[in-house]
């Protein structure tokens, strides 16, 4: 049996049938009746009682969520080993530019490293527990392929415990394809675009939600970043905001009419997105030595540097303001200033409608709950 050292606290082998046992190292005699504390019991997993809605002219009970794990194949650590989470704040951010194909993108990288900087200097995730995918890493298992990007999913949330604060950020290519089990609103599943996906395939919207949404225990916060097309509902996250130009706000259920749960088992996920499922996001264009940025990330990083992320609605309108700013109104940086030009159909030869989502696993007043990471 194994005792503490009453004065310190060495663990020691009790021999079986002794009263006292002597500490080989400060000589304190320790007396029988002082046996190891045993773990605390873990508590019971938290099942939100079932609440009745209608949407739409159905009804259904939502069930209990079930503690459903990551996949079991790519629930493990990368061969490379994968920064420990450090400081109960952990990070996967992506990167992928599509270099030297015909669907390039000119300022996903950069995306991922201003997300980087800022998760670092103002909200002190340490680097340590931060996780980068780009195509400029040397490191094989960071490249952003499906298989790298399935395994960096399961381990932000691998091991959670409450007063965790984790951050998933992806920039690159969104798509969609068609949903056939009824469980999307406009029937069409929503998808993220590995390196990879002409030959690998995309990441749907489903998986996405079983493997960072589903198992989030009671007491552990998600934030998601997605700038992409067709991002609005890219977690699959049972509510989303409409907001108007004006502000005002209501949130819309997207439940799927069959039953099928899309929530957490008991923590928080709130996701922010470059737009809805119908619009494109667009990439800042780079003109001359200028470096490029996508507008949804450029757009949330300067609302929080501004001082205008102290809520979720600060945040969003900030953010929808930012996009449709004209020239005129603007002015200031050159990188701004080309995230304008973009907007008005400049330099890009386009015009761009792309209005940032925000949905989350529940309804809350956007006006007055902090913003946290």
């Amino acid at each position: 049996m194994l005792v503490d050292c009453s004065q310190c606290r060495t663990p020691l082998q009790l021999p079986h049938g002794a009263k006292s046992i002597r500490c080989a190292i400060c000589h304190a005699i320790t007396l029988i009746g002082e046996p190891r504390n045993a773990p605390p019991t873990p508590p019971p997993p938290y099942f939100p009682p079932p609440t009745t809605y209608s949407s739409n002219n159905y009804n259904y009970y939502a069930p209990p969520p079930p503690p459903i794990p990551a996949p079991l194949q790519y629930n493990h650590a990368p061969p490379s080993q994968p920064p420990s989470a450090y400081g109960r704040k952990k990070a996967v951010i992506i990167g992928i530019a599509y270099k030297n194909s015909r669907n390039a993108l000119k300022g996903c990288i950069n995306d991922a490293k201003c997300m980087k900087f800022m998760l670092v200097n103002r909200f002190k995730f340490p680097e340590t527990s931060i996780l980068m995918l780009t195509e400029e890493e040397t490191d094989p298992y960071r490249i952003p392929t499906k298989h790298n990007i399935r395994m960096a999913m399961s381990w932000l949330v691998q091991g959670c415990q409450p007063g965790d604060s984790l951050v998933f950020h992806y920039s690159g290519h969104g798509s969609q394809q068609r949903n056939y089990t009824g469980d999307e609103i406009d029937g069409y599943d929503e998808t993220l675009c590995p390196l990879d996906y002409e030959t690998q395939g995309m990441i749907v919207d489903d998986e996405i939600n079983a493997t960072i949404v589903r198992p989030l225990p009671p007491g552990v916060k998600l934030h998601a970043i997605i700038d992409a097309c067709h991002s609005g509902t890219m977690l699959d996250l049972p509510h989303l905001c409409r907001m108007d130009r004006t502000g005002r706000y209501r949130w819309e259920d997207h439940r799927p009419r069959s039953g099928a749960w899309k929530g957490t088992n008991g923590g928080e996920v709130i996701s922010f997105s470059g737009c809805d499922d119908d619009q494109t996001s667009a990439d800042t264009a780079a003109l001359s030595k200028v470096t490029s940025t996508g507008a949804m990330t450029y757009a949330f990083i300067q609302a929080i540097e501004r001082g205008q992320g102290n809520t979720y609605g600060s945040i969003l309108g900030a953010m929808r303001s930012t996009i449709r700013k004209t020239d005129d109104e603007i002015g200031g940086s050159v990188v701004t200033t080309l995230l304008t030009m973009l907007l008005t159909g400049g330099s890009a030869g386009i015009g761009m409608t792309q209005e940032p989502q925000l949905s989350a696993n529940e309804p809350f007043d956007v006006y007055t709950k902090p913003f946290s990471l």
